[in-house]
């Protein structure tokens, strides 16, 4: 069967780009190996938040006095979390499922590789394309010191489906799907280590909210290990002895644990493509694109965590749409990567955009820095959660906003506000003066902007 487009992998990157390919009039299909929706919706972003979500609907139960509720007899039940959670998942594997039919985008279920002369193959039968984008996605990083076993060295698919809670777990890797897991199994009541490699954890941070990240898991109760790496992990009947390099006083020490969580990042799905048949280029990892995501093979192209960039879902989004405009013709934007907002679902929870203070000065930039404590602020204060704070790296002599980086309650919901004004070559003067809504955490956006002008009324 002939199409216009055939997009291989049906992640945030790969659904989006079939949608868009059938609007822009495209007969298009979409080839998926497991789940619709990719790891994504299947097994990272969204069913971890769910998960998430029931741990803090756990704290708030068990905190309930605190806010004048009586509450007994609170208990947190993994396999019924770990239910709801796999049934958010189904809903939004659903979900794709109905978006992709809406927009009559066939798709073929089956594991594919890309041929020479626009084929692609599914297991045996060819299918031909004039365009065929390849949005494979990535999976767990295995370490040599960590082999995971799936029972007591697990990756982030055995962790979200985990039926019995351990009472101790060790998670290597503190990015966000390690912090994210770390906060939810310490939350539920697993005695947690968190290792990580860098000076810091949440190392891609800004060195104050990783500062405050580790203040509140400590808090919880969370053993935080900066500066420290896995040497080997020795397993005895149903414990783990792992061994735990000192990096800066180069000591070693055991750490007794049930279970081992290996979060040391992700590696792209490339095996068995045919780029080698085909002539696509590609190293270490990456397949080599230009700015609009085609490959040194014309007719060809790759988006997502399979070429360089943030891997992340709404980026892969973001490089799909401007992959099939320009495939059919239109005029589009480049993503824009210095403008890409990360965020981390921990209680409190990380997002940011833009320069840290530390970068923007490396960069040679005069700044000027303000900041907003959330425990000034009424509605945190209300809500009984006032870690953490607003930071602003702001240009002194154009006042350009270099970058934003919070951490706090829902801080996730308010990134994108700095985003969009950067995307907009809004000022930092400008985003102080616009009126925001009282009693919002918003606010402290604006109270960090006007702090960084000695202007601030709260802070």
């Amino acid at each position: 069967m002939k199409y216009d487009l055939i997009v291989i992998g049906s992640g945030p990157g790969g659904y989006v780009a079939a949608v868009k390919g059938s609007q822009l009039g495209m007969k298009t299909a979409v080839v998926e190996r497991e789940n619709l929706g990719g790891i994504c919706l299947n097994w990272g972003c969204i069913p971890t938040k769910a998960l998430l979500k029931s741990a803090q609907a756990f704290n708030y139960a068990k905190h309930a006095a605190a806010y004048g509720v009586k509450a007994e007899g609170v208990e947190a039940d993994i396999n019924a979390m770990v239910d709801r959670s796999r049934g958010v998942a189904q809903t939004m594997n659903k979900g794709v499922e109905f978006l992709l039919k809406k927009n009559n985008v066939d798709v073929i279920m089956g594991n594919a590789k890309v041929k020479p002369g626009h084929v692609v193959d599914v297991d045996g039968t060819d299918y031909e394309a004039d365009h065929i984008i390849i949005a494979t996605g990535a999976r767990s990083r295995v370490m040599p010191s960590m082999p995971q076993d799936g029972r007591h060295i697990i990756g982030y698919r055995e962790a979200m489906t985990l039926r019995e809670q351990p009472q101790r777990m060790l998670v290597c890797g503190s990015g966000a799907i390690g912090s994210e897991f770390a906060y939810f199994y310490q939350s539920i009541g697993t005695q947690v280590t968190l290792v990580e490699f860098m000076p810091q954890i949440l190392p891609n941070e800004d060195e104050e909210v990783a500062a405050q990240m580790s203040r509140s898991f400590r808090k919880m109760g969370m053993k935080v290990m900066p500066s420290c790496s896995v040497e080997k992990v020795d397993v005895d009947g149903d414990v783990c002895h792992v061994t735990v390099k000192d990096l800066k006083k180069n000591t070693e020490t055991v750490v007794d644990v049930d279970v081992v969580l290996s979060a040391v990042g992700v590696v792209t799905n490339l095996e068995n493509l045919g780029l080698d048949e085909t002539g696509i280029r590609y190293e270490r990892g990456k397949i080599e694109v230009d700015d609009y995501y085609c490959t040194n093979v014309p007719g060809y192209y790759a988006i997502g965590d399979v070429v360089h960039g943030p891997a992340l879902a709404h980026v892969a989004s973001k490089e799909a749409i401007c992959c099939v405009e320009h495939l059919a013709g239109h005029e589009t934007a480049k993503v824009n990567y210095a403008n890409v907002p990360g965020c981390t679902y921990t209680s409190p929870e990380v997002a940011s955009v833009g320069l840290t203070e530390k970068k923007a000065v490396e960069a040679g930039h005069e700044v000027r820095v303000g900041k907003f404590f959330f425990k000034a602020s009424g509605k945190a204060t209300a809500a009984g959660n006032t870690d953490g704070f607003v930071k602003v790296v702001v240009d002194k002599n154009d006042d350009s906003i270099l970058g934003c980086h919070l951490c706090g309650d829902n801080v996730t919901e308010m990134i994108a506000e700095v985003v969009a004004a950067r995307e907009a070559g809004l000022t930092a003067r400008q985003v102080a003066k616009a009126i925001h809504p009282h009693p919002t955490m918003s606010e402290g956006v604006m109270e960090a902007f006007e702090a960084a002008y000695g202007e601030a009324i709260h802070g």
